[in-house]
């Protein structure tokens, strides 16, 4: 789906605006929204607009890291948004001149939809739109982002909540767990920080600095990335201290059960060794004879295995 709106010279909305109008003296710059495009359609990146080649290359085959690059007559941006459900990302292409914005997603984005509507419903300031496509693109650029904040929010409350109940389940599952949380915040990481990146390369372009558009409203955003990125950074930062209490949880469990089994196994070699001595089926056996043998071998590994013990004890075995 294509769909357009256009700018009047009094900063009006026009909307269903035929595509080949929006050159149309009418209107001071137009958005053209390519809306999970037909194939048909997204041959006007080249046949309409006549875009760069390799701009139309990096919308038609996905996913390209965030970037902007700087063509004759307009710049191209590729931006990232966020699926909450499967924190993947979905590319979002602009093309930014001075007298139209176009816009290229094969997926329905809401943070597109959003800065959509509130041009066309009035909800957005007159005087946010009518700088320019510049400020429409950042309107764009900011609604994306503030949808990443919900999905870094997700994450940490999951992770406030495995700390509280850590020592109420199994090693085993709160590892896997914490594995879990760390694979959500590398995808999140993978979309955060090369878009940080770009609002960096924004700052510090100047192909787009003017008085249209400030340089704080990008700093803004760039502002909201570092932040993200702090709290991504830190996530993993728990995460790996996490992981590190568990091994470290799971190494003293299994040795307390070693250390009782070693003691086990020590107090009853002795008595084995005892038993064995006396299991054996010489003839020349003094004590088989004796009438109270049978009592002696049993006090002497009683009294044996509780000297063990005590000595066990005393050397801190059972501390």
């Amino acid at each position: 789906m294509v769909r357009v709106i256009g700018i009047t010279h009094d900063h009006k909305v026009d909307t269903g605006i035929p595509l080949e109008k929006i050159a149309d003296a009418t209107y001071t710059w137009c958005w053209v929204d390519f809306n999970m495009p037909t194939p048909e359609e997204a041959e006007k990146l080249d046949t309409f607009f006549r875009f760069h080649p390799l701009a139309i290359e990096d919308c038609l085959y996905v996913l390209q890291r965030p970037k902007i690059d700087y063509y004759e007559g307009y710049q191209f941006l590729v931006l990232h948004a966020l699926d909450p459900d499967t924190l993947g990302a979905a590319e979002v292409n602009l093309f930014i001149g001075d007298k139209f914005l176009v816009s290229f997603h094969h997926q329905k984005l809401e943070g597109v939809d959003e800065v959509w509507e509130g041009l066309v419903n009035g909800a957005q300031k007159r005087r946010a739109w009518a700088r320019g496509p510049f400020a429409v693109a950042y309107m764009v650029i900011d609604s994306l982002v503030d949808r990443y904040f919900p999905c870094v929010y997700a994450v940490e409350d999951e992770l406030d909540e495995l700390e509280k109940r850590g020592g109420h389940e199994s090693v085993e599952l709160l590892m896997n767990q914490v594995f879990a949380l760390r694979g959500r915040l590398l995808k999140l990481r993978r979309t955060i920080v090369p878009m940080r990146d770009l609002m960096y390369r924004i700052l510090n372009s100047q192909h787009i600095q003017g008085e249209r558009e400030p340089r704080a409203y990008f700093a803004d955003i760039h502002d909201h990335l570092l932040k993200l990125s702090e709290m991504i950074e830190t996530d993993r930062e728990m995460t790996a201290d996490l992981r590190d209490s568990y091994i470290s949880l799971n190494s003293n469990r299994m040795n307390g059960i070693m250390k009782t089994l070693t003691v086990i196994t020590t107090v009853f070699m002795p008595l084995t060794l005892i038993a064995g001595i006396y299991g054996m089926n010489f003839i020349n056996m003094p004590e088989l004879n004796w009438q109270y043998g049978y009592y002696a071998v049993l006090g002497l590994m009683a009294l044996l295995g509780i000297w063990m013990i005590l000595v066990f004890v005393k050397r801190g075995w059972f501390k």
